[in-house]
């Protein structure tokens, strides 16, 4: 196997992939379990790109239940697993689950069966670096982004280790109007670290303080309204790209936003990926480090860049030549950011990069161990 100049991690090369749930069920739910499974089952077997799956029940535990599903390609999961449909299909488990994590694979090789199968295998095996990425997305009610901003720098960063495979490396937050958008880095298990941040007594308190601004209400005291908020506030990482080599001094993150006209927030998240991936060849560009997170038509793209990203705003942008300029101008919501046009010369992309640009709340790193 030859070795990637670059990481690169990626929801769009095409292959198949398997979503595996780990359930642990309350005591006496088995039959309240299995009648939801039935409920879902006819639901999801009608999702596009959802070629089967399966119930297992554990022989050593009966309480534990694996159910695992595969998919023609990673978009389409994604698409459903992000909508208000799947929150609606999985409600009938949340009174007889006690525990529950997903896990999503892509398929690189396999041995027997014949049937045909839409999709392919992975072609490459993708290169990490061990951290796993993640984003929320909300809004608050306008008029309060003052003070939203003025809570969400004022909070006390948890402590980084949660156990010892996981760490919490950054967390940074960014706002773009009403709208905040926090991601996060972790080293090992993402569902571990999340819950970790939870339980903390400070970050309890600043999302207590949040609560009356939040145009979508919730009740963290409630687990069934919390469950549902970052449900639909989780926007995943469909693509990761970094260069090689010894990280560039005064290196600088900025989150780019792209509202997507609707139903074309998956292009354009596509879009981005595919330039990005182009763009991390090319060792004079000046992205070291680019992620790309969507959910329906919000895309946010996340770039590391050593100094002003207005220096080469068509790279920091990520649409190199003409061609994809139009393309992403035919894919963007432009009235959303108060453009119109294509931003095919370098004073309208730059005019895009001042527009896109998300306003940094706070930067946390965990410090090195």
């Amino acid at each position: 196997m030859t070795t990637s100049p670059y990481t690169s991690q990626s929801a769009f090369d095409g292959s198949r992939m398997r979503v595996t749930l780990l359930v642990d069920l309350r005591e006496g739910a088995q039959q309240e379990f299995l009648d939801a499974y039935e409920q879902m089952r006819d639901r999801v077997a009608s999702v596009p790109g959802h070629l089967g799956d399966q119930l297992c029940q554990s022989l050593e535990n009966p309480s534990q239940w694996l159910i695992t599903s595969e998919w023609a390609a990673a978009p389409p999961y994604l698409a459903w697993v992000n909508s208000e449909d799947h929150l609606e299909t999985v409600k009938p488990l949340q009174s007889c689950v006690r525990d529950l994590r997903s896990m999503r694979y892509g398929i690189v090789r396999e041995t027997g069966g014949t049937r045909p199968h839409l999709g392919g295998l992975q072609t490459a095996v993708r290169v990490g670096d061990g951290v796993t990425r993640h984003a929320l997305t909300f809004t608050v009610k306008p008029g309060s982004e003052s003070k939203v901003a003025e809570v969400l720098a004022g909070y006390a960063p948890p402590q980084a280790r949660v156990d010892d495979s996981t760490r919490l490396r950054r967390t940074t937050l960014f706002m773009h109007g009403n709208r905040v958008v926090r991601t996060v880095e972790v080293e090992g298990d993402l569902m571990a670290a999340l819950r970790h941040v939870a339980r903390q007594p400070e970050v309890r308190a600043v999302e207590e303080a949040m609560n009356p601004h939040l145009e979508q209400h919730r009740d963290l005291t409630d687990p069934e309204s919390a469950r549902a908020f970052f449900a639909r506030a989780a926007m995943p990482a469909v693509h990761h790209v970094a260069r090689g080599g010894p990280e560039p001094a005064g290196l600088r993150r900025h989150a780019l936003y792209y509202p997507a006209r609707p139903g074309c927030g998956m292009a354009l998240a596509r879009l981005l990926s595919r330039q990005d991936e182009t763009a991390a060849a090319d060792p004079a560009g000046p992205v070291y480090r680019s992620t790309v997170f969507q959910r329906e038509d919000i895309v946010v793209r996340l770039i590391d860049v050593p100094g002003d990203p207005e220096t080469d705003p068509v790279m920091a942008l990520g649409i190199h030549g003409k061609r994809k300029a139009a393309v992403l101008a035919r894919l963007l919501d432009g009235a959303a950011l108060g453009l119109a046009g294509p931003p095919t010369s370098e004073r309208e992309a730059t005019r895009l990069l001042t527009h896109a640009d998300m306003t940094l709340i706070t930067d946390r790193r965990a410090a090195q161990p």
